[in-house]
């Protein structure tokens, strides 16, 4: 969140997709409810059996350059065992390419939690592109821990 601060300056009224496996992931499920109740129009995409029912799934490709936040999540091989059919739909439909980045608007940030797979979900030139924040995004987190950290260790 606070990355998206300081680059916008504001929440209410930002659009974002996060793409990826929402149904199993804590970043997913947390940061849509917080980016919710502050005002943002939050859409996710992704394999349909990895969807959550009550967010609303669009067309990663098709919605991209509405949106201005984009939150790739870590494709996670491990769930999908062997399964070709994942693999293929992943890299043809979901992962960000630097063909797609050029279709975003040019104030749109692209953020990922981190560990990521170079060129699964993300390739790898688009990481270190100017529109990327996954390396602030990082560091911004250190700083929010050490801070709640702090803030309950003062409690006591």
């Amino acid at each position: 969140m606070l990355t998206i601060k300081e680059h916008f300056g504001e929440f209410k009224g930002l659009n974002i997709i996060i793409v990826g496996d929402i149904k199993y992931s804590r970043v997913a499920k947390t940061n849509i409810q917080i980016m919710q109740k502050l005002g943002m129009n939050v859409y996710t995409t992704g394999i349909n059996e990895l969807q959550l029912p009550g967010v609303k799934t669009v067309d990663f490709k098709t919605t991209l350059p509405k949106m201005d936040v984009v939150m790739l999540l870590r494709y996670q091989f491990e769930r999908f065992h062997a399964d070709e059919k994942y693999h293929l739909d992943y890299l043809r439909n979901y992962k960000l390419t630097s063909e797609l980045v050029t279709t975003m608007k040019p104030t749109a940030i692209i953020m990922h939690p981190a560990p990521f797979n170079r060129g699964i979900e993300i390739d790898d030139d688009v990481v270190e592109c100017q529109q990327a924040k996954i390396f602030a995004q990082m560091t911004n987190g250190v700083f929010i821990r050490m801070a709640l950290l702090n803030n309950i260790l003062a409690d006591n």
